[in-house]
């Protein structure tokens, strides 16, 4: 079967009703909903299911309610799949690995990504920063893209998502932005979409996010993972707690090396990957990567009641 992965979602994955079926089917996530409530104070339950969608949408409570749902996905149904050799997490993803690795309790993970939105988003005033998806492009022209765009606007532009073969993410200051999604163009760039997010995340721009969160992450009880974490900001394979917390650190302003992490896990012999929460977007990621190495992979993603049925 080859060894086995398990996958967590971030942000984009919200929307309202996430989780509602699986609470009403599984007693084990409808009981989590209430730990969320409850570590929270306010009622995270009721605005994953009713919303408005632009409340959701406020990185403060995207951030808790996608780790929410991952987290009563694994406690609904994690003693039916089979056991990881690995994990990874896109980004906040990485929060609920740690989860599900045992690393992390649920409720210190939980209060702790609502203040990394909180963080994140105080960085930076909403319109000064944006994200963009240049597709279609090498890395080298995403970077020349990147720093032709700096130095014509004199603000900061870098790569901040390596999502997959052709997808790559950028980040910083507005102007420099859209700038680089113009210099993208003349390089040959497929498309340069602009992402409806409220800040520019994993770019130098979110060093006072560091700041912020740093102490909060040392203050944290990290435990020995079940399986090894393959972390964004190296794309390496970690176990030791202490390496796990730093990694969450500096995950704030570097990198998701999705790509990297991908390669790493592939390489590693890992033929089944299970994404574990709300959407779809990190099996796809991998079956277009394993296409492209000329690799078959078995990758699934869990997260209503009639996903379970991939399970065979």
């Amino acid at each position: 079967m080859g060894k086995v992965a398990w996958l967590f979602p971030g942000q984009g994955s919200q929307a309202v009703g996430m989780g509602v079926a699986l609470a009403e089917a599984e007693p084990a996530a409808r009981a989590l909903l209430q730990e969320a409530d409850a570590a929270l104070g306010f009622p995270l339950s009721k605005l994953m299911a009713d919303g408005p969608e632009e409340t959701l949408k406020l990185t403060e409570h995207t951030q808790p309610a996608i780790l929410t749902h991952s987290t009563m996905v694994v406690r609904a149904w994690g003693h039916r799949l089979p056991k990881p050799d690995f994990a990874a997490g896109h980004s906040l993803g990485e929060y609920s690995a740690l989860v599900a690795l045992g690393a992390l309790t649920f409720q210190d993970a939980v209060r702790t990504v609502r203040e990394r939105g909180r963080a994140m988003q105080a960085a930076v005033p909403v319109g000064v920063g944006a994200m963009a998806a240049l597709l279609g492009m090498s890395l080298a022209d995403v970077e020349a893209s990147c720093a032709e765009a700096a130095a014509s606007t004199g603000k900061v532009v870098v790569p901040a998502n390596f999502n997959g073969p052709g997808q790559i993410v950028i980040a910083g200051h507005v102007e420099a932005v859209e700038a680089a999604m113009e210099a993208a163009k003349t390089r040959g760039g497929r498309k340069a979409l602009r992402l409806p997010v409220s800040a520019p995340f994993h770019s130098p721009l979110m060093e006072p996010a560091k700041a912020r969160m740093e102490p909060l992450l040392r203050g944290l009880a990290f435990m020995p993972p079940l399986c090894p974490l393959v972390n964004n900001v190296d794309a390496g394979a970690v176990s030791d707690p202490e390496a796990l917390r730093e990694g969450l650190v500096r995950q704030i302003p570097g990198a998701v090396r999705w790509q990297a992490t991908m390669e790493l896990l592939l390489d590693q012999g890992v033929r089944v990957f299970i994404e574990l929460g709300p959407g779809k977007v990190l099996a796809g990621l991998v079956k277009r990567q394993a296409k492209e190495r000329g690799q078959e992979v078995s990758a699934i993603s869990l997260g209503m009641p009639e996903d379970l049925a991939q399970l065979g």
